[in-house]
């Protein structure tokens, strides 16, 4: 793939400006439309080559209000955070645009460029084509993504460095390249040519015809914004579902030795939560009452509260539907807590959105490649993942509603959606086949715990954490 030409020449400057203003707000528009979509602009290129510039003129042939800007020093990449993870916040929403200079490809070519051992090809490529795989990802869910890099010949940049005040020979040595550098400026020539094919590259030599392309490729963008894909191209193939989830356990766990173990258990998950050098993620998903909050209750009890966090998932917010579905669960993983658990989880997608409609079949059958990666970035990047599916039998969450309606402390629990849902028990018996056929992987592997006995759920949910963390 060649890199991006733009076909252009000089145009007015208030024609143009009434032109991206129209453009901008047909797009902010799309979020009342049904069908809204969103834009990032990924900004990189040689300094001094007029980034900031191009960014500030168009700022100013746009309404200012409706584009953001992110500028960020290159994030050296670590042992255990993913490459989106400093962005994912600024993905914007459903009819805005955000400009991000400072993102993935900077942070790549910095890392490439300062560590002490230096990415090696194949690591370097691999990294190219994961990021390529999330702006796909982020473009299936109705934010598209541009690249621009500003380039500038090796004599002009040194033109524009002699040309500079004292006060700001800091350039000289930004993000800690040596511009001076002639074996610098060409790694990082090389280096780019690795990612850049599918990127507009502008020469900026001449400061107006950088800024009029930089507007002008923006607008060519906006006016042919791809349309949402909402079709499905092959026949859905029905998993089989597992034994386990059509006849749940029966046995029943005695109460002296459910005690016996469980104060042996919590204390042994504990010690190996806190002392993993890796962050732990804890999913669960289930059946309504299958007793995921007690295993969650168990798993905590001898944590202190500060070293963990528990997400409790319910439907999106509007401000969540407004961007992929993903962003809520990206943004909730953060360097804060090395422990995180998720009552309810990103396989809704795939689950209750796919049962109630809330999902296109398009929308839903894509999100097994979209999750698989999503943690797969997770578990690359020193992230346990332990998920669980907590079975019952239908007969057993009738009898724990009743009980849940009876119990005073426990009223909360149940409401006439839980009941509802019971009519579409075979349906969710259906997706949770497909679930685990597409996203039981080695990395991320399901525990299936089909049981009515709450006891023996809680002691195979703590002796699976112990067993994927490799604890004796």
């Amino acid at each position: 793939m060649l890199e991006q030409q733009l076909q252009f020449s000089l145009r007015d400057e208030d024609e143009l400006s009434v032109d991206l203003i129209e453009a901008q707000y047909a797009l902010k528009n799309t979020r009342d439309q049904n069908n809204g979509k969103s834009l990032v602009i990924l900004v990189s290129g040689i300094e001094l080559a007029g980034k900031g510039e191009a960014v500030k003129q168009l700022r100013e042939w746009l309404d200012p209000r409706y584009l953001r800007v992110k500028a960020d020093a290159p994030h050296l990449f670590t042992d255990n955070q993913t490459f989106w993870q400093p962005y994912a916040r600024f993905i914007p929403a459903e009819g805005q645009i955000q400009v991000m200079f400072g993102n993935w490809y900077s942070d790549l070519l910095s890392t490439a460029m300062h560590v002490s051992k230096p990415l090696d090809e194949t690591m370097f490529e691999a990294y190219v084509e994961n990021m390529r795989a999330y702006e796909q990802d982020l473009k299936n869910n109705h934010v598209d993504v541009i690249k621009v890099w500003f380039d500038l010949p090796w004599k002009s940049l040194q033109k524009r460095l002699d040309e500079m005040d004292s006060s700001e020979q800091r350039w000289h040595k930004l993000h800690g390249l040596d511009w001076r550098n002639k074996k610098q400026y060409d790694t990082v020539q090389k280096l780019r040519q690795k990612f850049t094919d599918d990127w507009l590259v502008i020469d900026c030599e001449d400061k107006a015809s950088r800024d009029q392309q930089f507007a002008q490729y923006l607008l060519q963008a906006l006016k042919q914004l791809p349309k949402h894909k909402t079709t499905v191209r092959t026949k859905w193939k029905q998993a089989a579902i597992p034994e386990a989830l059509l006849a749940p356990s029966t046995d029943v766990l005695k109460e002296e030795d459910y005690k016996a173990e469980l104060k042996k258990l919590t204390k042994k998950v504990s010690d190996a939560l806190r002392n993993d050098s890796r962050n732990v993620v804890i999913t669960f998903e289930g059946m309504d009452a299958a007793g995921k909050g007690g295993a969650i209750k168990r798993i905590v009890k001898k944590l202190d509260p500060r070293e963990y966090e528990i997400h409790t998932i319910a439907a999106p917010e509007q401000y969540e539907l407004r961007r992929p579905y993903l962003w809520r669960f990206w943004t909730k993983l953060t360097e804060t807590h090395e422990i995180t658990i998720f009552d309810r989880t990103w396989y809704g997608r795939v689950l209750v959105e796919r049962i109630e409609g809330f999902a296109k079949p398009a929308e839903w059958q894509r999100a097994y490649d979209e999750i698989n990666r999503f943690e797969k970035d997770l578990s690359d990047n020193q992230t346990v993942i332990i998920k669980f599916w907590l079975a019952i039998t239908m007969e057993e969450q009738e009898a724990r509603f009743k009980a849940r309606e009876e119990t005073p402390h426990k009223r909360f629990k149940i409401t006439p959606e839980d009941w509802r849902n019971r009519g579409h028990w075979d349906e969710y018996l259906n997706a949770a086949a497909d679930m685990f056929a597409r996203t039981n992987t080695e990395y991320a592997p399901w525990h299936i715990i089909a049981t009515n006995d709450k006891y023996s759920a809680r002691i195979q949910v703590l002796k699976a954490i112990l067993k994927q963390l490799k604890v004796d």
